[in-house]
């Protein structure tokens, strides 16, 4: 080596290249206006890498995923965008309308570029977003057989879901058996069965239910989300902990999606990540109904943004003013009583083909404060003779066997209360047990020996974990007098 070559070497210097998200940026629109989004693709990912605050890369990124065909990535990408990076980027509205029409969710497709039109109505790509408007309207004519079929699935499974909220589970239950018959892969009327046999206290039954649309549709949020609510209501807390930990990983791209997820966790109680999906489907224009409007209120007080959860609430007033009496901000004060008017109101009308469901509809009348007013409006045409007992009990006070076993109800009742839709399987079966009593003429001496039974009974049928002994000290009895009453109570039942 000479001289000159080892003094060249000496002299020279190292430059280091590192380059910037920027770099990487312009590197891929090169390479997309060469049309090679593989490459393309490297490019923006890495630019996102070092700079996954500009929502420029993303929004590039995104448009990359779709001409890949990789429609729900890039709806995530844009789905952050809108509520991370710049709310204000109205193009990814458009952008998301296209994704979801591609995946053949329309709905959410009208949504978003609906959504795009008011929000920039001379914007880059309005001429586009009519187009995609005019091309979904070509679609819902040709699907329009097809669309018939599905208000026809919607309306059964919509009377389902009123006959459930409305305490009537066995008719509920009937309906969906019939649902399912006609679409054996519409897993919502599932989920709603197995909520219907929880509400009646068969959990082994609405567990293996929801065990088998997870085995057959993997990943079924809904199910998932109803295993949450059974085990929160079992107070199984190492269940609920690991449920949570996997829903609380899960970013459904859909709102209906969303709205169970959040409705779930703000039933259960975990505030944050409910006002979480909640007011993200509010800013994105959520055509939510009064439930919807409920959880958002109640979510949004338990986080400390009470100025939010009453404006809120005025809307839940407007869509159902039934509603009022039970504001979050009521909960700790009189949530019991309010709860009963709910109650009352929503199972008042007595239409029930089965007897128990009329009996405990009577019972909740008594527990309003209209009772009554309630009482007067009940129409006693068709009346059993069970309820023309009951009902006179509850008019004039004269002794039967219906006033003992209205008082065996209340002995449940100063335990289990407020009455919810999972309590009202306790109701029902005790009123069932009646039924039977009376029918064979049976003298309901020890009502709080009944009530204790019931309970222990009811209980064990939901596998829940309860001694003889801890039911006995609930109602001030001895362990045996327990065990011979719930030796009748299962004659009864069998």
């Amino acid at each position: 080596m000479s001289k000159n070559a080892k003094a060249t070497i000496q002299k020279g210097k190292i430059l280091s290249f590192l380059p910037t998200g920027e770099y990487y940026f312009k590197e891929g629109l090169k390479a997309y206006h060469r049309r090679n989004y593989t490459k393309s693709r490297k490019y923006l990912e890495r630019a996102f890498q070092l700079e996954p605050g500009e929502p420029m890369i993303a929004c590039q990124l995104a448009i990359i995923l779709t001409e890949l065909g990789e429609y729900e990535e890039s709806n995530r990408l844009l789905h952050i965008i809108l509520e991370e990076l710049d709310e204000e980027m109205t193009e990814c509205h458009y952008l998301l309308a296209n994704n979801y029409a591609h995946l053949g969710f329309f709905k959410d497709a009208y949504q978003h570029a609906n959504l795009y039109m008011e929000l920039d109505p001379d914007g880059d790509f309005s001429e586009d977003t009519e187009d995609l408007l005019e091309l979904l309207s070509m679609e819902s004519d040709e699907l329009e057989e097809e669309l018939y079929e599905q208000d026809d699935l919607i309306m059964k499974q919509e009377q389902a879901r009123e006959l459930l909220e409305s305490g009537y589970f066995e008719k509920a239950i009937e309906l969906l058996h019939y649902v399912i018959k006609e679409y054996p892969e519409y897993w919502s009327a599932y989920n709603n069965l197995a909520l219907a046999h929880f509400y009646l206290g068969e959990v082994e039954k609405a567990e293996d239910i929801l065990k088998d649309v997870l085995e057959r549709n993997p990943g079924n949020l809904h199910a998932l989300c109803n295993q949450l609510v059974f085990a929160h209501y079992q107070r199984e807390t190492e269940k609920v902990k690991s449920l949570l930990e996997g829903l609380q990983k899960i970013q459904p791209l859909l709102s209906e999606q969303q709205f169970k997820l959040g409705a779930t966790f703000a039933l259960v109680g975990e505030y944050v990540f409910a006002y979480g999906w909640l007011k993200k489907l509010y800013k994105h224009g959520f055509d939510g109904d009064a439930p919807f409007y409920y959880w958002l209120s109640y979510a949004a007080y338990y986080t400390d943004h009470e100025n939010f959860a009453r404006n809120i609430w005025k809307k839940v007033l407007e869509l159902n003013p039934e509603k009022e009496g039970f504001e979050p901000w009521n909960d700790e004060k009189g949530s019991s009583q309010a709860f009963e008017k709910r109650s009352s109101s929503a199972i008042l009308k007595l239409e029930s083909e089965h007897l128990e469901e009329r009996l405990f509809a009577l019972f909740l009348i008594s527990l309003s404060p209209k009772k009554g007013s309630l009482l007067a409006s009940v129409k006693t045409d068709h009346l059993t003779v069970p309820e023309k007992h009951y009902l006179s009990y509850l008019n004039h006070g004269d002794h039967s066997s219906a006033a003992d076993a209205h008082e065996i109800a209340n002995h449940l009742y100063r335990h289990y209360k407020p009455i919810g839709q999972v309590e009202a399987g306790l109701y029902l079966l005790w009123f069932s047990i009646f039924n039977e009593l009376a029918e064979q003429k049976v003298t309901l001496k020890n009502q709080k020996a009944w009530a204790a039974a019931t309970d222990y009974v009811w209980n064990k049928l939901r596998s829940e974990k309860v001694s003889q002994q801890e039911v006995a000290d609930r109602y001030g009895l001895s362990s045996a007098t327990v065990g011979k009453y719930v030796k009748m109570v299962n004659e009864y039942i069998e």
